[in-house]
């Protein structure tokens, strides 16, 4: 109805135009909402108030001729002019049944949208280190993440979705280096572990897995290994010049070749682990994008050549620096180190110019909220490489806090180790882990209550919502249990019949369906379908309680179960586009 009655608008826009109300060329934002008091209506815009300016005339004047331009439509009985000049319809209410109609002739294609047709859009989000499992707030960016990106499709875009693996960098010689020392101890070698080492299970596990498939080949005495150190933190001393120089050791003993074999055992365990988590979580990628590959293929080099040809580059105390300052950034930022190596920025900058390079429309980076001071020296790198940095957007993901009721659960062990995210869909199960986190504003601070996303009442939202999806089900097995058959043309011919309020209300929210799954798509806000979700399960549990559906009248019969089984469709419909199953018996 909407989109209808947006037609309608831009036709009569076309119709003043022809008057010499407007210029040709003019192009109309058309704004229609439903409104909130019925004696306005069913939808209003405020088109005149906008179009007011550039027509030069009195909105309320202007709405008069826009009305009268307005095409004639059996869907539409009434219009009228209210205050300054909004402009309010009134919907035929055989209309309505409509609706139930559409939707099932659809089925899973009700609701997708073409608005985005014809723009690429590419979302980058976890990008956590391969460092370590994920944990419950890389869950978090997943799930939205996720999210964003299949609203986006049904949005009609094409969407390309990508993690930002940083395989390169002192985090990752760190690991390396980790994992060497656990390899050496399976190796039978005594030698203290660094305080700024990896310590977690799984970098025993991938020393283990080191051990048995290579032998002794990495072994180096414990003796040569610890010689001449500088002292970790237990001993007084600097625990990061400790474990770097335990790094340059560990290249040295070993050698580039051997050393890059154990760098890759690690990486690749924790990759694959990764990939794993986050497929047994319904998140899939196109591309996984390697860091090292812009040193590989000397993209960051190209980088900050670009960067220098502009005049952005100067050099400072041996220090290559970026001006971005002069880019609305709050400082300069080095870009290669006096030592030569360049810096995570830097790479940063190559991995942004190759997305540039590959021609999206809209480039949307998913970040821990942590990042937010990041972003304006990104977005003057994009300007220096003479990019629009409009086509960027970041959306911030703040951390979850788990609790268990009232009680707040500890989200990290003695050495360190966060909950992960496989521990907590091992506890609650994929599904509430998926409708939990994108309950909320992604900016926003969440609490996840474990205790609710595990019960079986009507208090926990996804069960809720899966339960009315399970309650359709359950009429239809009820009706073939009776012996009656299923007449879906003769309810569709008494759709009239729908007369009760809660009927009312569930036609009224299964058409706001499509404007809901757009408006969510193009402002990033999965949460919106989530409150969708939850008022449309509300109002078929009222409705299911407080009538009967398999009455004695085969017409009213058929018309309830038409409706009902267009809301099931339309809550398979939300759910598969959130990755979140739907029961058929709970």
């Amino acid at each position: 109805m909407k989109q209808k009655l947006e037609s309608l608008l831009q036709q009569a826009v076309a119709g003043i135009k022809t008057q010499g109300i407007l210029e040709s060329d003019f192009i109309a934002q058309i704004q229609l909402e439903r409104t909130k008091d019925p004696q306005h209506g069913d939808f209003a815009t405020n088109l005149a108030m906008l179009l007011a300016k550039p027509a030069k005339q009195n909105p309320r004047q202007l709405a008069e001729k826009i009305v009268a331009a307005l095409p004639a439509d059996p869907a539409v009985v009434k219009v009228e002019i209210a205050g300054p000049g909004f402009i309010n319809f009134f919907i035929n209410p055989d209309s309505q049944f409509q609706i139930v109609r559409q939707v099932l002739e659809q089925g899973s294609a009700f609701g997708l949208s073409r608005i985005g047709a014809g723009q690429r859009v590419q979302v980058e989000f976890v990008s956590a280190n391969p460092t370590g499992p994920l944990h419950v707030g890389h869950g978090r960016g997943a799930a939205y993440g996720s999210a964003v990106a299949d609203l986006l499709e049904a949005a009609g875009f094409s969407v390309e979705r990508e993690y930002y693996v940083n395989d390169a960098g002192r985090q990752m010689d760190i690991l390396a280096t980790s994992v060497w020392l656990r390899y050496l101890e399976a190796c039978g070698e005594v030698l203290p572990f660094p305080s700024n080492g990896y310590r977690g299970e799984y970098v025993r596990d991938i020393s283990a897995n080191l051990h048995r498939s290579a032998g002794d080949k990495y072994r180096k005495p414990s003796a040569q290994v610890l010689a001449d150190l500088p002292a970790d933190e237990a001993q007084g001393g600097d625990k990061e010049k400790h474990i770097d120089a335990l790094i340059e050791r560990a290249k040295t003993l070993l050698g580039p070749e051997a050393y890059e074999q154990v760098f890759q055992a690690g990486l690749d365990e924790i990759l694959q682990d990764i990939k794993d988590d986050l497929a047994e979580f319904g998140v899939g990628y196109q591309r996984w994008f390697s860091e090292r590959s812009l040193m590989d293929d000397q993209s960051i080099d190209r980088a900050l050549r670009r960067l220098d040809e502009a005049g952005f580059l100067y050099r400072q105390e041996g220090a290559t620096w970026f001006a971005s300052s002069r880019l609305g950034d709050e400082k300069d930022r080095v870009v290669v180190r006096d030592n030569g190596q360049t810096t995570y920025f830097a790479s940063d900058i190559a991995y942004h110019m190759n997305k540039l390079d590959r021609g999206f429309d809209k480039i949307i980076n998913i970040w821990g909220a942590d990042h937010h001071g990041y972003i304006p020296r990104v977005k003057a790198a994009m300007q220096a490489l003479g990019a629009d940095d409009s086509k960027l957007k970041v959306l911030l993901v703040q951390f979850a806090v788990l609790y268990r009721g009232d009680e707040k659960v500890q989200m990290s062990t003695r050495s360190g180790e966060f909950v992960t995210l496989r521990q907590l869909r091992n506890e609650v199960g994929k599904d509430a882990c998926r409708f939990f986190y994108v309950m909320r504003k992604s900016e926003q601070h969440m609490d996840f209550d474990l205790k609710l996303a595990t019960s079986k009442t009507n208090e926990n939202p996804v069960y809720y919502v899966q339960y009315a999806h399970a309650r359709v089900c359950s009429v239809l097995r009820q009706l073939d249990e009776k012996g009656r058959q299923r007449d879906p043309l003769l309810g569709m011919q008494h759709l009239h019949l729908l007369t009760e309020e809660q009927e009312s209300a569930l036609l009224t929210t299964l058409s706001r369906y499509p404007e809901t799954l757009e408006r969510a798509a193009l402002n990033y806000e999965p949460h919106q379908l989530i409150q969708y979700l939850r008022e449309l399960a509300n109002q078929f549990h009222s409705y299911y309680n407080a009538h009967q559906f398999l009455v004695d009248d085969d017409k009213l019969c058929n018309a309830r179960i038409n409706l009902v089984c267009a809301v099931r469709q339309v809550l398979a419909n939300a759910m598969s586009l959130l990755k979140i199953n739907t029961p058929e018996a709970m």
